[in-house]
């Protein structure tokens, strides 16, 4: 139990039971707020005793990481821990949205047990790895006023700024420069990582001399839309600094359930949405690589209605042709990530939505824990199967690894063989 201070340092575990704390009236107010809602649920211990200190209990939601919170005599240093080990879940970090796959192996954290160190610590060794050979360089598209021609006039803006004069010249050229997105993003993630508590010393001087390194380069403004690259022969090297250094700058903020972004001081990761992306990713790749066909993570080309309000959102959709011929692709494989023990109701409404409007007969629900089973809906002219299927997040990331091509080849059967057969097996 803590007791006040200027400063209350408060460690959670993701998906653990309630422990009791003991906060200011000004610190509690500060963990019941808005901003707090998505990281921890926070209730009184109790009946509280006029003067004694006040005692609550609180309980980590679905988000790992660290964040400071209010301000002077409010402030709360919180600290989540993800309940899967460290090593593991930087595995799974490795197919975040957008990001280029960086390899089949780790990402290396050595023995560090703390999430925020662990990823400094990875995004470091990848960023020092990138910038070895040098600062990647790239074209640029400026515009400037110049003495004489550079690249090409811009008449428009020559005319109107500068009706009837010779000189200066406004022109439009290519810059070869180390401005570019993949070295905004580095520095971005750089300065963020040397701001947070809890760096080691040695490893916030190597930050350092990253940002030394990145000299001439603009850094991403806090809020505003990350700069966007695409994975290319050239930028190879780069690639797995670039995919932590977007979850490093991503982890800035959070999205309240109205839409809202809130920027927060500190590193969080939403566990549920790291699961599904992993999924779809991972599996996507499995199925890809045993039946062909096109893997659609996160596919949002379908809506349950005509008028085309109300879109369907599977993490999941594999295209192959039909079974009985046919080279046209159509939906095949439907999977719905879940990162909870085993599925409810409503996760079984919304798989069977997607599978009548998507005109498959089996669907698929993965769950990080829980029981594998089957449910059987039938309809007009046949039946639906939901499936209920567990990947174990605590496996070592081989056996992890070996767990989804298991599930690939599963799904893959259950398509094609027939029914019954399923069912006695």
């Amino acid at each position: 139990m803590t007791t006040p201070s200027t400063l209350a340092r408060i460690d959670l575990t993701e998906g653990e039971g309630w422990s009791t704390w003991t906060l200011t009236t000004g610190q509690a107010h500060v963990l019941s707020d808005e901003r707090a809602s998505k990281l921890i649920d926070i209730r009184p211990a109790g009946r509280q005793k006029p003067g004694t200190p006040h005692r609550y209990q609180l309980r980590a939601k679905a988000m790992v990481g660290g964040v400071r919170l209010g301000g002077n005599d409010t402030a709360v240093q919180l600290r989540i821990a993800p309940k899967i080990h460290v090593d593991r879940l930087l595995y799974l970090l490795a197919y975040a949205p957008g990001h280029a796959k960086w390899s089949e192996e780790p990402v290396e954290a050595g023995v560090r047990h703390e999430l925020l160190p662990a990823v400094g610590y990875a995004f470091t060794e990848a960023t020092d790895r990138a910038l070895r050979p040098g600062v990647l360089l790239g074209y640029r598209e400026v515009d400037d006023t110049l003495p004489m021609l550079r690249g090409r006039l811009r008449a428009p803006a020559q005319l109107r700024r500068r009706p009837g004069l010779a000189l200066p010249l406004e022109v439009t050229y290519d810059d070869h420069t180390p401005d570019i997105s993949e070295n905004r993003l580095l520095l971005g993630a750089t300065r963020r990582l040397i701001r947070l508590p809890g760096l080691d010393p040695a490893l916030r001087a190597r930050l350092r001399r990253i940002v030394v390194q990145l000299d001439g380069v603009t850094a991403p403004r806090p809020g505003a839309p990350l700069p966007v690259w695409t994975a290319t022969r050239l930028n190879t090297r780069y690639q797995r600094a670039l995919g932590l250094a977007e979850l490093i700058l991503h982890g800035a903020s959070y999205e309240l359930d109205d839409g809202r972004r809130v920027l927060v001081d500190g590193l969080l990761l939403e566990m549920w949405r790291v699961f599904e992306t992993f999924l779809a990713t991972a599996l996507g790749e499995e199925l890809k690589r045993r039946a062909g066909g096109r893997a659609e993570p996160r596919d949002r080309d379908h809506h349950l209605d005509l008028g085309k309000k109300e879109l369907l959102k599977p993490d999941l959709i594999h295209y192959l042709p039909p079974v009985d011929g046919g080279r046209r692709l159509a939906p095949a494989i439907i999977v719905d990530a879940k990162y909870k023990d085993g599925t409810k109701r409503a996760d079984l409404y919304q798989m069977f939505a997607y599978c009548v409007r998507l005109g498959v007969s089996e669907g698929h629900l993965v769950s990080a824990a829980g029981n594998e089973n089957l449910m059987e809906v039938p309809v007009a002219d046949g039946m639906v199967r939901l499936y209920r299927h567990v990947v174990d997040l605590s496996l070592p990331y081989r056996e992890l690894r070996a767990r989804i091509a298991e599930l690939a080849d599963t799904l893959l059967r259950i398509r094609t063989e027939p029914a019954d057969r399923l069912r006695d097996s």
